[in-house]
């Protein structure tokens, strides 16, 4: 009898443990996102898998933590906090002559450490960044509790080394 009850509780604490990391495992209490992946192509893909490659392993003192669904096109730190796409479409403000002379309270054209920026106020607040004179655009979305200029300080030797200058296809 003692046999059976030694046998029973093994077997017990072995489903009770199954249990505890099936529910860890289902938690939706992390802090992971989601973004759409861009479809840029061929030329862009190259750079952005090349981009990928060169990203800081932290921006803005956030670690990386790569949106849903994973793709070199994509990369996160901080959960959703900072999201970087690659290959994304010219944003139509970009063309807009009212963003360069100053015009569009929600649209600043602007650099950083060799590289430059569109900066589009977002709904909710945080901004929108997007690359202008590289040879594929990238689009940085920064919280609005995050340090816009913190990221993009992070994020342009990677941008530099990775997506030379030129015009986007």
């Amino acid at each position: 009898m003692n046999l059976f009850r030694h046998r029973c509780r093994p077997v017990l604490g072995l489903s009770a443990l199954v249990l505890l990391i099936t529910t860890a495992g289902c938690s939706s209490a992390d802090d992971s996102a989601s973004t759409a992946v861009p479809s840029p192509g061929a030329n862009a893909t190259k750079l952005c898998r090349n981009l990928d490659k060169a990203l800081p392993a932290k921006v803005d003192g956030e670690s990386r933590h790569d949106p849903e669904p994973a793709s070199a096109l994509t990369a996160g730190w901080g959960g959703s906090a900072i999201i970087l796409r690659c290959g994304v479409t010219r944003p139509p403000k970009m063309i807009d002559p009212k963003v360069p002379a100053g015009a569009d309270p929600d649209a600043v054209a602007g650099g950083v450490n060799g590289v430059d920026w569109l900066m589009e106020k977002r709904d909710g607040g945080g901004n929108r960044f997007t690359t202008a004179g590289r040879s594929a655009y990238v689009e940085v979305t920064v919280a609005k509790d995050a340090d816009n200029s913190s990221v993009l300080i992070d994020l342009a030797p990677a941008i530099k080394k990775a997506i030379p200058e030129g015009i986007a296809d």
